[in-house]
């Protein structure tokens, strides 16, 4: 039966979608299977056939179940699916029906893309000219809109063939301008949308009110997109409209999802045409998993799941936060023009403060309301960089982000939207490291506001506090204060600088219980959600560089390092760890794997290092750049900072401490981050005398890191661009 065919159908492809991360926008979509593929619009013509016996698009229109419009769309979008797929089995040799890397440049090559040059669309309107793209960018492009298109109309019409199939319900008032007609909502006059173009934000609005609403009947969706048509030009500078819209954001939380269907339907786009501008923009790098349109929109569902008491558990302080704001509006505002300026060359940020200003002198905004929306665009990698780039431990860090903040309600905001934007950009960036990392800048952060961003406590003043509080966690925990203060002759003051009095007090139980070197000691889950790794060993060349080899051959993460040295020539070695495969702490077996294969590779002499050799990835082939090195002096510390950017690959870390060795470079301090296919490390570093880098060392550094970590495969796309 009719009923049953077409609910079986889409519980068929609820179960291939999902093998796709029910999105289109993936960075190799499947042409054929993904959402929005030419599989769906098999599906669409199967349907007609069944339900109305419309054998195609155009019998469907005599159905009225589509209008001429539409059908133009889709014959549109199909015929680029079509062309894209007929150059793709060329390109392969074979039927292949995903659009992988390795075909992708190739692609836009023989379909006429060229880098620089402005899209030809068929399906929506090219950017301006004043928005540059690489040609495999502006092919990619072309199949997201298309595929938009394609997932958008299909949902509809598939709703329509469920309204048709469904027994005549008897309809309910809402108010006087909707009715609910079964389950979907219902204009009573067919001129609502063209007399009162707001009534467009308020039929979202009302959806929200009654969540048993499914959509909208055939007659209303079709009503919408007649008034888009008709009244396009007009809506982004409707008074009456942008009120409204103010007014729908200003629910909060709940506002999200009815900016998710108007996206679907295609309103966001007309009251925002600068939106439009980024619907199916990618960027060609392995960071950025989702177009710019797919991002911002997965960004504004993760704020709004602050909301919601199933997030307290992960997100105790966001969603603390987000309860107490007074204009929550004013962060989804943030969030929906975070990204807005992606792709025209410039700083995103800058350009996309310029739009958030203007947009919100539109919505007639308090000037301190629009001054807080225009900073937190302009600004919303701050915490991020500053986070994952920098010692956080290190007051005057943290009193320059301070500063840069400025009060505590930037400071709120800006914390809500990283995590967002982290969560939002791939499912695989997130993770507890990242999760503590902000949570300890953020109260750092307030503690510095607070306290009217008084200048850090001077290093002795924290030495001595950190060793009081060790001192108080150790005595309670029955050890001999004589033992603590002969451990204590060993560490320097760096580490009562550096670590937590948390991690002191654990440091020192491991030497006295352990009364042998070297010591390896593995804390399961400590600090920032990770698997801390200590080493106290002879202090002797390549022990950096051992210790590395045996973390990359055991497949763990290094998010942080941080090597001291003792008075006696003893190294105080601690790495935060995560597991690669999971990105979570370790779990029981592998701390134990990690502590035997650590005092088997210590016990050497001297000690040695086993790069592990392993392949790129197929996907890092294609994204292969040349290594940046860049060195500052540091006149404070005397160390010099070498900032190392280079592409990611298996024993990266491993292959950088080698060339260190190599160069007779000691390490003090790492930070590692890894931002899709690009990462960026930062080393506190010194020579075998303890002084900054001379000129000649620099330059055998940095001729022994391009010797190791140089460019691999033979792999190079000098034209590819470096996103920031």
């Amino acid at each position: 039966p009719p009923l049953q065919y077409l609910a079986a159908k889409r519980a068929e492809q609820a179960t291939r979608h999902a093998r796709f991360d029910d999105t289109a926008h993936n960075l190799e979509p499947n042409l054929k299977d993904g959402p929005g593929g030419l599989r769906t619009l098999d599906q669409l013509h199967w349907l007609g056939r069944r339900v109305v016996a419309a054998g195609d698009f155009e019998a469907l229109i005599a159905a009225d179940l589509l209008d001429p419009v539409e059908v133009a769309a889709l014959a549109d979008a199909q015929a680029v699916l079509q062309r894209y797929r007929y150059a793709l089995h060329l390109e392969a040799g074979r039927a292949e029906e995903r659009l992988l890397f390795d075909y992708q440049r190739a692609l836009a090559a023989r379909l006429g893309f060229r880098d620089d040059v402005q899209p030809c669309d068929p399906v929506e309107q090219a950017p301006t000219a004043s928005e540059p793209l690489l040609g495999v960018e502006q092919f990619m492009q072309g199949y997201y809109r298309a595929a938009n298109v394609v997932e958008r109309l299909g949902v509809q019409l598939t709703e329509r063939f469920e309204e048709l199939l469904e027994a005549d319900p008897q309809p309910v008032s809402l108010d006087a301008e909707f009715l609910a007609v079964g389950k979907r909502l219902e204009s009573r006059d067919a001129d609502l949308f063209l007399r009162r173009p707001a009534a467009l934000i308020d039929a979202f609005g009302l959806r929200i009110e009654h969540p048993e609403l499914i959509g909208f009947t055939a007659q209303t969706m079709r009503r919408i997109q007649q008034a888009q048509a008709m009244r396009r030009e007009e809506l982004a500078s409707d008074p009456a409209v942008l009120a409204a819209f103010l007014q729908l954001l200003r629910r909060g939380a709940a506002a999200v999802e009815a900016l998710w269907q108007m996206n679907r339907h295609g309103v966001l786009a007309a009251i925002l045409p600068v939106f439009a501008r980024v619907v199916g923009r990618m960027q060609y790098d392995l960071f950025h998993v989702y177009t710019v349109d797919e991002h911002t929109l997965r960004v504004l569902r993760h704020v709004a799941h602050f909301a919601e008491s199933d997030a307290r558990a992960a997100f105790p302080v966001a969603c603390d936060i987000f309860a107490g704001l007074e204009k929550p509006e004013l962060l989804l505002l943030a969030a929906l023009f975070h990204d807005i300026a992606k792709g025209r060359g410039g700083d995103h940020s800058a350009l996309g403060e310029i739009e958030a200003r203007e947009f919100c002198a539109r919505l007639g905004l308090p000037d301190d309301d629009t001054e807080l929306v225009a900073w937190l665009v302009r600004w919303h990698l701050l915490m991020s960089t500053t986070a994952q780039r920098q010692d956080i431990t290190d007051p005057a860090v943290v009193l320059r982000f301070a500063t840069a903040v400025g009060d505590w309600e930037r400071l709120e905001h800006l914390y809500l939207l990283t995590i967002a934007d982290i969560r939002g950009t791939s499912p695989r960036l997130w993770n507890s490291w990242k999760s503590r990392l902000l949570v300890d800048l953020y109260v750092a952060t307030r503690y510095a506001l607070r306290s009217d961003l008084a200048l850090p406590l001077r290093a002795d003043v924290r030495v001595r506090e950190c060793r009081e509080r060790a001192t108080k966690i150790l005595l309670e925990q029955g050890l001999d204060a004589v033992r603590i203060t002969t451990v204590w002759a060993d560490f320097p003051a760096a580490s009562f600088l550096r670590h937590r009095p948390e991690q002191i007090a654990w440091q020192t139980r491991a030497i006295i219980a352990s009364g042998a070197l070297p010591l390896v000691a593995v804390h399961p889950l400590s600090i920032r959600g990770t698997t801390e790794l200590f080493v106290c060993a002879p202090d002797r060349d390549g022990l950096f560089a051992a210790i590395s080899s045996v973390l990359d051959r055991l497949r763990f993460t290094v998010m942080e390092a941080r090597v001291l040295g003792s008075p006696t020539g003893l190294a105080l070695d601690t790495f935060l760890l995560l597991d690669s495969d999971t990105q979570a702490p370790a779990v029981a077996p592998r701390v134990a794997q990690l502590e035997a294969a650590l005092r088997a590779a210590l016990a050497l002499t001297p000690y040695r290092s086993r790069p592990v050799q392993r392949n790129l990835s197929r996907q890092l082939r294609h994204f292969q750049m040349a290594p940046h090195v860049e060195f500052v002096d540091d006149a404070v510390s005397l160390r010099t900072q070498l900032a190392l950017v280079c592409t990611d690959r298996p024993g990266l870390l491993a292959a950088v401490a080698q060339a260190f060795l190599d160069a007779g470079v000691h390490v003090h301090d790492a930070r590692v981050a890894t931002f899709g296919e690009r990462v960026e490390d930062f080393f506190q570093i010194t020579d075998a005398d303890g002084q900054v880098l001379s000129e000649q060392s620099r330059t055998r550094l940095r001729d022994a890191l391009r010797e190791r970590i140089g460019n691999h495969n033979g792999v190079s796309h000098a034209n590819a661009r470096v996103h920031h």
